[in-house]
């Protein structure tokens, strides 16, 4: 139970990652609000099932690329649940084409959601945190495309780059508030969204040339967050923890056994 007793905030959590940190983080002991856009059924199945292990759950509608409604989040939370002593900032959104084919209003949207979506909430969890004066800790679900430029993905990748900044910026600003920032890379994890971009034949086989030979789970991103957000890594901020099986590494080339 490292986190008993504490209060949450996760972004984007009725399906996915989200969803898997909003359970992880009750299981931990922590009261939990999930916010989502869409996918309400989605949403209140993980209400469901934060409840039934013995903790608070508060369900917020908002859009994450709306600044307003990112800090109404926080202020319901605090509100609500009592205070904000955990942030996990997870929502995101990305279309996939060519630089030179993009729809901008697409491009703008993946900007604003996941850029910005992440800023807002940041910004405002770690406000509330330090008017309650007792510190706090913030994961930031980033991507290894913030390294990685990876075609047909330009906004996303060149927002992942970004919050990965914005995370140790805001690390060392909160330092003297004993707030904790920490951004958590994932590889390619089994999840709703991938299949926008993927069939399930293409996922299976996409999965196999991974360094790990498989997709990763959203309950293995959830725990390495859970782990950021626990007393455990109070050591840590400012960092990045890569949970993507190895797909950061030049894969691409292997050789056969006994090849040079």
């Amino acid at each position: 139970m490292k986190l008993e007793g504490r209060n949450a905030l996760v972004t984007g959590a009725s399906r996915g990652i989200g969803r898997g940190c909003a359970i992880r983080l009750a299981q931990e002991g922590a009261n939990v609000a999930i916010n989502y856009r869409s996918h309400s059924d989605d949403a209140a199945e993980v209400i469901r099932e934060i409840e039934a292990l013995g903790r608070k759950a508060l369900l917020l509608q908002a859009d994450v690329a709306d600044q307003s409604a990112v800090e109404n989040l926080v202020k319901q939370t605090a509100d609500q649940l009592g205070s904000v002593d955990l942030f996990v900032s997870n929502a995101a959104y990305s279309d996939r084409e060519l630089m030179i084919d993009a729809n901008m209003e697409g491009f703008r949207r993946t900007i604003d959601v996941t850029m910005w979506g992440a800023f807002y909430g940041v910004r405002a969890a770690a406000q509330e945190m330090v008017k309650q004066g007792r510190g706090g800790s913030i994961a930031v679900i980033s991507s290894p495309h913030a390294v990685l430029a990876i075609p047909t993905s330009m906004a996303y990748n060149m927002a992942k780059a970004a919050i990965d900044h914005m995370t140790r910026t805001a690390a060392i600003e909160l330092a003297p508030h004993r707030i904790r920032v920490n951004s958590i890379h994932p590889g390619w994890i089994d999840t709703p969204g991938e299949r926008k971009f993927f069939t399930e034949e293409q996922i299976e086989k996409g999965g196999q040339k991974l360094p790990w030979g498989r997709l990763g789970r959203p309950e293995e991103v959830a725990g390495a967050v859970a782990f950021l957000l626990s007393d455990e890594a109070e050591y840590m901020t400012g960092g990045i923890l890569s949970i993507d099986g190895g797909v950061s590494l030049p894969w691409w080339s292997n050789r056969a056994e006994g090849e040079m």
